[in-house]
């Protein structure tokens, strides 16, 4: 009990002053009760850290032995002088020719099967984010007005959305289809479905290949990624359509897998470079905002129109060796993990009608709790791959103390501190972090559980007020924050951090290969001197 207790979080809510009834004139307040993020501190799953150092042993072996045989080697010729070595090896080599040719032969072979099985570097040529016009920028007062105008909202629904906008972290210059305002009229239609969908991502292409000077016939690997608008045929077919891409382009179409499906597509794009390599690799991210749309009275499925805009992101992707001198970054790791095992995990975001027949998705209570297991999970398996030594050993250390010499305490009482294990500065780490803008709670409780600052969420902060929750593409318009704000510097590691539907938590880890210059076009141009703002 204790245990369930610590995991919520009380709020006094101001409801303003009772308009009828025997209390009329009186101010009213509620008491509101959420769930909050499991502390990262007091339980971490042994199995996670096992996984992540069986990543890293399992790539690392090979280099490990290379060392050993080089000290070995160096023992034995260092004992002996450069005469004795001179003498050894005129008096014992041997001069058979099929011998020295065999002994080439295989050292050839060697070095050419190492080559070959070794897998190429993946690198991020460059990647573009769609701006929308100006005319579909709506603030949250007009995004109320707009709400109440349509007329598919009764004053009580159209009250808890303007308290969930006011608490959302976001701004007034976020953008949304006028669709969705329409009056008396279903905005997920086929139609409009399309028309916003490929607004967004020929706008984003456009700019990417003209960005890259790169033609798209010679894009030879395409994954699209949209959670709720699946049309046939499917929005890859589409823009192999506008652009007349070749034949045997390798084309994939990703739906229904949340927030996330950006790492997704990316880790899917980059075994297809792996399997077919000297080509080019594009990756779409976007979100259908009229498809999240609902327009009934279930306060869980009335959540997601307070948080979802429009953006759309682009992504140039190779494994051809000589792009290195023009790549941005190099892709290090992908961490996914999965817990849709679990039901309440599964159905913590959940698309569905209400008691109306009206569709949309409903946000469950545990989504904070759920969310929080999985980050847990994937932070603790990435770990060993991208921490310092000293913060794996002393972690380790930490951890197998309190495997083995477990607490006395009862389960009803809170755990000490001194009990918890030592959590890895992760700002060690990275000098970058790109943490899926949800919404303001998410990103508090993941400041705190994680140690960081104010500047390591400052791109995520900013991108949730300027562009709100852009789904899968909002680490991109992270990205694109920090270089306009010309923070990205050659060797940075930059860690992009996402979660959805599923439940699934995804990490991705790249390095920048060279300073990245300020941009000429970012959908930050106009805007970025105004961040970051001010709590």
């Amino acid at each position: 009990m204790a245990k369930e207790h610590a995991l919520l979080s009380t709020e006094i809510v101001n409801r303003g002053v009772e308009s009828s009834g025997p209390d009329a004139g009186s101010p009213t307040f509620s008491v509101r009760v959420r769930r909050r993020l499991p502390d990262f501190l007091q339980s971490v799953n042994l199995k996670y850290v096992k996984l992540g150092y069986h990543y890293m042993i399992s790539h690392g072996i090979y280099l490990m032995t290379l060392p050993v045989l080089v000290v070995i080697f160096g023992a034995e010729i260092g004992s002996l002088t450069k005469e004795e070595l001179w003498q050894k090896v005129w008096d014992e080599a041997s001069y058979d020719l099929a011998t020295v040719l065999a002994f080439f032969a295989v050292l050839v072979f060697t070095i050419s099967l190492y080559i070959t099985s070794r897998p190429r570097p993946v690198y991020l040529i460059d990647f573009a984010c769609y701006l929308p016009p100006e005319e579909n920028k709506v603030s949250k007062e007009e995004f109320i007005t707009l709400a109440r105008k349509s007329g598919k909202f009764d004053e009580a629904s159209l009250a808890f959305q303007s308290r969930i906008l006011q608490s959302s972290g976001l701004g007034d210059e976020t953008y949304m289809p006028q669709s969705v305002f329409a009056p008396g009229v279903n905005c997920a239609t086929m139609k409009e479905g399309r028309a916003e969908t490929s607004q967004a991502m020929f706008a984003a292409l456009d700019e990417l290949f003209e960005k890259c000077r790169v033609r798209p016939k010679d894009v030879s690997v395409l994954v699209v990624n949209c959670s709720l608008f699946n049309p046939t045929p499917s929005l890859s077919a589409m823009i192999v359509n506008h652009y007349k891409m070749r034949g045997n382009i390798l084309s994939y179409n990703l739906g229904g897998m949340g927030c996330s499906a950006g790492i997704i597509s990316v880790d899917l794009a980059r075994d297809m470079l792996q399997a077919n390599p000297g080509g080019y690799a594009v990756v779409v991210s976007t979100e259908a905002v009229s498809f999240t749309w609902y327009g009934g009275k279930r306060r869980s499925m009335l959540i997601p129109n307070c948080f979802f805009r429009s953006g759309c992101s682009a992504v140039l992707l190779s494994n051809r060796r000589r792009d290195f001198r023009r790549a941005k970054y190099s892709l290090e790791h992908i961490v996914r993990t999965h817990k849709g095992a679990d039901e309440r995990s599964f159905r913590s975001v959940y698309q569905e009608e209400d008691e109306e027949r009206i569709k949309g998705l409903s946000i469950s209570r545990d989504l904070l709790e759920v969310g929080g297991h999985a980050l847990k999970a994937n932070i603790t398996t990435l770990g060993p791959l991208v921490l310092p030594f000293s913060e794996q050993l002393l972690f380790f250390a930490a951890l197998l103390y309190r495997h083995f010499f477990p607490s006395k305490q009862s389960k009803a009482s809170p755990p000490a501190s001194t009990s918890a294990p030592y959590i890895p500065d992760y700002k060690r780490a990275f000098e970058h972090f790109c943490m899926h803008a949800a919404s303001r709670e998410v990103l508090d409780h993941l400041q705190r559980n994680l140690d960081l600052t104010d500047a390591n969420l400052e791109a995520s902060r900013a991108v949730l007020h300027r562009f709100g929750n852009t789904s899968s593409s909002s680490i991109w318009y992270e990205l694109a924050y920090l270089e306009s704000k010309g923070k990205v510097r050659a060797g940075d590691r930059v860690w992009q951090l996402a979660f959805g539907s599923g439940f699934k938590c995804n990490s991705a880890v790249w390095r920048a290969v060279r300073r990245v210059r300020k941009p000429t076009r970012s959908p930050w141009l106009g805007s970025i001197d105004r961040y970051p703002i001010g709590n």
